[in-house]
């Protein structure tokens, strides 16, 4: 049985949606604040957090840092806030989803079931990608480079993992896209996209693009030699 951990200060939200949760056989622990979720991290392992935004003492952006730097496990945010600006913060502190209020308890399970198999494939997939003087190891989600780690956010992971995964092959601006949408919804689009290989790029020092080669109006590729 999987276990969840759902941080949300509405008393009627969280009653609903642990029913909701222990229906379909998962394990809900519930928290009001980020004290309280921090004390319930620190006695056991969850295998999904469910994290409110707006809390009474904080953010859950800071409960998703913590849990991101602890380990690699899944996190969706519930929240009223749904600026662009908003919803790309939380998907660079790591967040795998963001499901805006007022949801259907239905589509939040489906998307709960669909992160969690996401995690559980890269598991099964143990893989050690290697091109260059960079590692990536998905089963602990880390880029070395020269076995200096680099720190990326979930989305320019992602990214980063798919052209990796296709060395040698043209992988299209759409591709990339379409693998990202249920991630990210309409706030990656073509011009977001840019910004992201910007930034890969510059992580790995590779400005003038001798890893990852752009294929001009087409996509890019990962170069090998």
């Amino acid at each position: 049985m999987k276990k969840i951990l759902l941080v949300e200060d509405n008393e009627t939200i969280t009653m609903g949606l642990k029913y909701s949760l222990e229906q379909e056989n998962f394990e809900v622990e519930t928290a009001k604040n980020v004290v309280t979720a921090k004390a319930k991290m620190k006695k056991e392992e969850f295998n999904m957090y469910l994290l409110d935004i707006a809390l009474p003492d904080g953010e859950g952006y800071e409960l998703c840092k913590e849990i991101k730097e602890k380990g690699n496990k899944p996190v969706i945010f519930l929240t009223a806030k749904d600026e662009e600006t908003d919803i790309v913060q939380g998907l660079d502190m790591g967040a795998d989803d963001y499901v805006v209020k007022p949801f259907r308890t239905r589509e939040l399970i489906s998307r709960i079931n669909s992160v969690l198999r996401r995690y559980e494939k890269d598991i099964s997939n143990k893989n050690i990608i290697k091109c260059k003087n960079i590692t990536i190891d998905t089963n602990s989600a880390k880029v070395l480079k020269d076995d200096e780690e680099i720190t990326f956010t979930s989305l320019e992971y992602k990214i980063l993992v798919m052209l990796f995964n296709n060395k040698g092959i043209l992988v299209t601006r759409e591709q990339i896209l379409d693998k990202i949408w249920d991630i990210a919804g309409n706030f990656v689009n073509d011009n977001t996209l840019t910004v992201y290989i910007k930034r890969i790029r510059e992580k790995l020092d590779d400005k003038e693009g001798k890893i990852i080669q752009t294929v001009r109006g087409i996509g890019y590729k990962v170069v090998e030699k």
